[in-house]
């Protein structure tokens, strides 16, 4: 009986994750956008209109934006609490875990990243009413793409990226350090994990605005490199090397419109 809970339960999770992705591919061709969030004929002339035009326009309005980043979180972010569940199942074996506390866990993490999801829909509202950016997400001027690049790929290198990475990298230690029983207790562990994964991620889902936050290769990669840095493994020899690489990429688009005689 709880050998076929458990399949249900991780069924339900990576069909949860398929899902989102399912949809985000989906709005990607209702708008228009390839892949690599290049837009064609009828995204180019979306991307182009003033979001003060006296008509309605999804992008431009929080709920249906915020449902499209509710559902990005889904899919980007899910992904990456696979090691912090494991972790939660050994408990479940070694202490007091429970299945319903692994579930606890999991909503408790997505109910953070939703909350994330509506902070930075109001950051994307306010930087396409601010003329930063066009109404796919992409920033307007390599100078702020560049500068974005360079501020996530230094904050690879802070006190802060260390603490909240350690922490997503070694869930069990929180989980030992915090331990609440039931699906109260894995709820408000999952709430605190969730805030120590966005204080430790939140810079790879700002980067949308470099590429489009409809840019599906950026997605899945971003996706990838976040799951690689939780790897207990490897996680810890990723971060920086990451950050040299954003950085020099940040100095690259910065430089290119002086080379270009842009």
């Amino acid at each position: 009986m709880h050998g076929i809970m458990r399949s249900t339960l991780w069924l339900g999770f990576f069909g949860a994750i398929l899902a989102a992705w399912w949809v985000m591919y989906t709005m990607a061709i209702d708008m228009d956008v390839d892949m690599l969030g290049r837009p064609g004929e009828m995204g180019a002339r979306m991307a182009a209109m003033d979001p003060r035009m006296p008509m309605y326009m999804p992008m431009a309005n929080f709920g249906p934006l915020f449902w499209m980043w509710a559902i990005m979180m889904a899919a980007m972010m899910l992904p990456t609490l696979v090691p912090t569940l494991r972790a939660y199942e050994d408990l479940m074996v070694s202490a007091t875990g429970t299945r319903a506390g692994w579930s606890g866990v999991l909503v408790g993490y997505f109910i953070v990243w939703v909350a994330f999801a509506a902070l930075i829909t109001g950051v994307q509202l306010a930087l396409l009413f601010g003329g930063v950016i066009d109404m796919l997400g992409i920033a307007k001027s390599p100078w702020v793409a560049g500068g974005l690049l360079i501020l996530v790929g230094a904050f690879q290198f802070t006190r802060t990226k260390e603490i909240c990475h350690g922490v997503c990298h070694s869930p069990m230690m929180y989980f030992l350090g915090h331990w609440r029983e039931g699906f109260a207790g894995g709820l408000r562990m999952g709430i605190g994990l969730g805030a120590f994964c966005v204080g430790c991620c939140w810079g790879f889902m700002a980067l949308g605005f470099v590429g489009g936050v409809m840019n599906l290769a950026w997605m899945g990669l971003a996706t990838f490199f976040m799951v690689i840095e939780k790897l207990p493994q490897i996680g810890h020899y990723v971060t920086k090397p990451m950050g040299f690489a954003l950085i020099i990429a940040g100095l690259a688009m910065l430089g290119w419109p002086v080379f270009s005689g842009g």
